[in-house]
């Protein structure tokens, strides 16, 4: 996945003060450890989870970063044995390793320090990136890893979070915060974790701690936004009292730097240039109405240009953008706009954060909540995700939706543009724009009614049909072959395909017309004889359905990743001689109402006979994205 960049110009905060002690000069581990652990059953259990964050200025007066992070983990079963016998440091160009020192600790209370050797370094085949780890050895059932490591990092006060739970259970965690005496610091707390309060016996620097005694594991369920659940803290710059700064970290500052660094970009006559002959590659000229345009801009850009990972001013620079076809995320963006601008297209950017990491806080301006861009158009209230390229507009991530957000807007004072911020909520694609759909046809041969005839539609749109639509002119071969019947198959396996063709298959399809396979099938999976009567398996012709129930109280919201809708029709040509029994079962009404009395949720189904043909039409619907576990439950 490719890693977010947040734009915005750091505000430099230097003043002459005599360099401090910091906090890790004098830092060790016991020498001779104790611990106990609470509960001797369990597979893991954390004894320590010890944090310090640290701003401090040099003796040059420049503000450094210094994190310390300490942990103590019992291990009592094969599996964490295994899952912990690496540890993995933070290591990066822009950081320095500042201390290490890591040992396993027996039952029996036997101390292996671990020399450099164990201390490890490797590089990513892929990325290319070295990062650093330690290797534990000799680990036993009941045994201890304990370690810990300062870093120091390029100081980031504009917004940070922290989390402090986990799916085991943690005892003595604490968390410490100090800074210069003039800086002053905001913190919150989320998901029931204790807030940080200041110290006041410390007088040479500021200093705010928490410290838990115990914090409950959680244990993770299925369709939960579990990152964003777990507990935290995120802090922030909020003022200077050296220089009478406030409202440091302010998205009102956010959004000027933002659009400033993403429209600094003079086009010259070369540029004008290669801009034209991208827009008439893309054929633009034959397209009147803007969304269609959208599209058209969005498909071309997410083929031919290719977003590299590797941060770079040359993958900033729009003229090499335009001629290399490869650009960094920031770089994309400017192309986007760039395009948006020349068309006279307006749009707002967007900056938000995925729900499932965690949700965005309209009430604490912090940058780490500013983690992805979309780019909005208010004249058809879609939005597009320049930087995701397996997406495609009106469809962005989901995790981006059901989400607040900071939209950008340019506005213009006389011949003066600058930009102003306002969060909003970005709301999620409607149900009946993600679709589903199957209709299916089945006919008997009367010679032998336990293997049906079977001819299938299956019609999938927005989010159902992203997976495949855009690509499928791309797919060749047996692989798409495969692909296809995946498509049919899900209804059962053990179907035979006899003929199949799709219809809507180009990528400039999507988001206008569903992408549509239809197949004629066979199975006698459908059919059981018993004695004079047969059995129709009427209801596993929509294929297999999700079980949304839990055998115990659930702790976490149900987030379902989009709206969506579910049509089926299902016509059976009665065979002569034949009747069918217990069909009122076929008539089925279940709906969920949100608390404003709203049907948010449905599964309907009904029957009906006409010439000699049996029809039963299906509607299920969610109309929402995100069920309150204690509605779940209720």
């Amino acid at each position: 996945m490719i890693r977010r960049t947040i734009l915005f110009i750091l505000l430099i905060i230097s003043i002459n003060l005599n360099a401090q002690k910091a906090f890790h000069i004098d830092y060790n581990w016991d020498l001779k450890p104790s611990y106990t652990v609470s509960d001797e059953k369990s597979a893991i259990e954390s004894l320590k989870d010890k944090r310090v964050t640290e701003f401090i200025y040099d003796k040059d007066g420049n503000l450094m970063e210094y994190f310390l992070q300490h942990n103590v983990i019992w291990l009592n079963s094969d599996e964490k044995i295994e899952e912990y016998n690496k540890v993995y440091l933070p290591y990066s160009s822009d950081s320095k390793l500042i201390a290490n020192k890591a040992r396993v600790i027996s039952k029996d209370g036997i101390i292996n320090e671990l020399d450099e050797s164990k201390i490890l370094t490797a590089t990513d085949d892929e990325t290319k990136r070295t990062y650093k780890y330690f290797a534990f050895e000799g680990i036993q059932k009941g045994s201890f890893i304990e370690y810990y490591y300062v870093v120091q990092l390029p100081a980031n006060y504009s917004g940070k979070l922290l989390k402090f739970q986990t799916y085991y259970k943690k005892l003595n965690t604490s968390f410490d915060f100090f800074s210069p005496k003039n800086l002053i610091f905001k913190f919150k707390s989320y998901n029931g974790l204790s807030q940080m309060v200041k110290d006041t016996l410390t007088k040479d620097k500021s200093h705010w701690k928490i410290q838990i005694d115990e914090i409950e594991g959680l244990e993770e369920e299925s369709q939960s936004a579990y990152e964003a659940s777990l507990q935290s803290i995120a802090y922030k710059l909020d003022a200077n009292t050296y220089n009478g700064k406030r409202d440091i970290t302010s998205y009102s500052s956010v959004s000027q730097n933002v659009y400033s660094f993403l429209n600094n970009t003079k086009l010259s006559k070369s540029d004008e240039n290669a801009l034209d002959i991208l827009i008439k590659e893309m054929e633009l000229e034959k397209i009147n109405d803007e969304e269609t345009r959208l599209r058209a801009i969005d498909q071309y850009v997410k083929i031919n240009f290719f977003i590299s990972e590797v941060r770079s001013e040359d993958y900033k620079n729009l003229s090499l953008i335009l001629k290399n076809k490869v650009a960094d995320e920031s770089g994309i963006i400017k192309l986007y706009i760039t395009l948006f601008n020349k068309l006279n297209i307006k749009y707002e950017l967007v900056l938000t954060s995925d729900r499932s990491n965690f949700k965005f806080d309209k009430e604490f301006e912090a940058n780490n909540f500013l983690t992805d861009y979309l780019i909005y158009f208010p004249s058809n209230k879609k939005y597009l995700s320049p930087t995701n390229n397996q997406t495609r507009y009106g469809y962005p991530p989901v995790n981006l939706m059901d989400n607040y957000g900071l939209f950008i807007k340019e506005v213009q004072v006389g011949g003066f543009k600058s930009a102003i911020g306002k969060i909003k909520f970005i709301q999620s694609v409607k149900s009946e724009e993600s679709a589903d759909n199957l209709d299916i046809h089945i006919s008997f041969n009367n010679s032998d009614i336990t293997n049906p005839s079977i001819k299938i539609k299956r019609s999938m749109s927005g989010y159902y049909g992203s997976f495949i639509q855009p690509y499928i002119h791309l797919i060749k071969g047996e692989e798409k072959e495969k692909i296809l019947d995946e498509f049919i198959e899900f209804i059962n396996p053990d179907i035979k395909i006899i003929e199949k063709e799709i219809l809507n298959g180009n990528p400039e399809d999507f988001g206008v017309r569903p992408f549509e396979i239809i197949a004629d099938i066979e199975s006698d999976y459908f059919i059981e004889k018993a004695g004079n009567r047969y059995l129709l398996k009427i209801g596993e012709l929509i294929g297999p359905q999700s079980e949304l129930y839990s055998e115990k109280k659930r702790e976490l919201d149900l987030d379902n990743g989009f709206r969506r809708t579910y049509l089926r029709k299902l016509m059976i040509d009665i065979p002569k001689g034949f009747s069918f029994k217990n069909i009122e079962a076929l008539n089925i009404k279940n709906q969920y109402k949100n608390n404003k009395n709203e049907i948010v949720c449905t599964f309907e189904s009904s029957y009906r006979i006409d010439n000699n043909k049996l029809i039963v039409d299906i509607e299920e619907f969610y109309n929402i994205t995100i069920i309150p576990a204690s509605e779940y439950n209720s």
